[in-house]
């Protein structure tokens, strides 16, 4: 059996490696098309006060609903339609201030024609993403991504290639918006609050010790008062604040071992004189991945943590096993 070029002997690889060789070669050719329009339509989504209402038919409405799903994940409100159903009553989601996007390879599908007549009457603003210049999509829209003509695979008719280009220039409108709406990792975050992407993206403030559990002494104490603390707290570390309340040490379990190996009798002694100045402080957005990576680093297993602007107050604590629990 022969398909195209390639003769079949139960071993597909090289089926799927032409398959993915036209892809690759469509991706190259959306990436050399993409023009002012592109740069448009990004300014324009990013002035919407609504949402995004994006509709395909067949594979293309697929692409749409994976597209309207990344959108809203990065910033920026949106959901998907189906074209069909908009003949039968779903064009009453579409409001006067959303943005309808329509995805059509040819442009000419006739389910899309109720959805682009009914854009034109409420002047909801349209983008096209279309190949066909000469198509009643290309033609109605506001604003068109044109999108190149590629060669399909499955004897040039399976929708394969197309759909590909299509996801791919979803993905950087989406990108694009994110950047353009200066949209970080803590946005980010506040949308994908389970699983283990939102592991990674914990802070300082997720996994912090705070009030009570805060081993806070004051600079004055004496060594006796101190290992009480010490030893209660059980982080390994005590937190040395002058009488303002501000941050000005830190007393480890690593300290104690060295300074009774030079001194026989320290009930007495003021921890001030041996706790270590300048503690490795953190403020409370970085990301506890980072934080990891500096106490590795620093060979450090504990850190203060403040909050922005007041590098002097110590609002919480944090000890290495926090973050590796969380981190799992």
């Amino acid at each position: 059996m022969i398909y195209g070029h390639i003769k079949m002997k139960n071993d597909f690889k090289e089926i799927g490696k032409n398959v993915i060789d036209l892809q690759i070669k469509a991706l190259k050719k959306l990436r050399y098309s993409l023009d002012e329009s592109f740069n448009k339509a990004v300014n324009t989504i990013t002035k919407c006060k609504s949402k995004i209402i994006i509709c395909g038919v067949g594979k293309s409405g697929i692409i749409a609903s994976k597209i309207s799903a990344t959108l809203s994940s990065v910033g920026t409100p949106s959901f998907a339609i189906s074209a069909s159903d908009c003949s039968h009553g779903d064009l009453g989601r579409i409001t006067k201030n959303d943005i309808l996007i329509l995805i059509s390879n040819s442009g000419n599908t006739s389910e899309l024609s109720n959805i682009i007549s009914y854009s034109k009457k409420n002047k909801i603003t349209l983008i096209g993403i279309v190949s066909n210049k000469d198509s009643i999509l290309f033609k109605s829209s506001k604003i068109n991504l044109l999108i190149p003509n590629v060669l399909e695979s499955g004897y040039g008719i399976v929708p394969t290639s197309s759909t590909t280009i299509q996801l791919a220039i979803g993905d950087a409108l989406a990108i694009s918006l994110m950047k353009k709406k200066k949209f970080g990792k803590l946005d980010f975050k506040k949308f994908h609050p389970s699983g283990s992407l939102s592991n990674k993206l914990k802070t300082a403030s997720d996994l912090m010790l705070i009030k009570t559990k805060i081993p806070f002494v004051n600079e004055n104490k004496i060594m006796k008062d101190v290992l009480k603390i010490l030893n209660s707290k059980k982080l390994g570390f005590v937190v040395v604040v002058n009488d303002k309340g501000l941050t000005n040490g830190i007393f480890t379990d690593g300290d104690l071992k060295r300074l009774l190996q030079k001194k026989k009798y320290i009930d007495k002694l003021k921890i001030k004189s041996f706790m270590t100045k300048n503690p490795f402080m953190v403020e409370e957005n970085v990301l506890a991945t980072e934080i990891l990576k500096m106490m590795n680093r620093k060979k450090i297993t504990s850190a203060c943590v403040y909050k922005k602007g007041n590098k002097k107050r110590t609002i919480g604590v944090i000890h290495i096993h926090n973050i590796l629990k969380n981190s799992r």
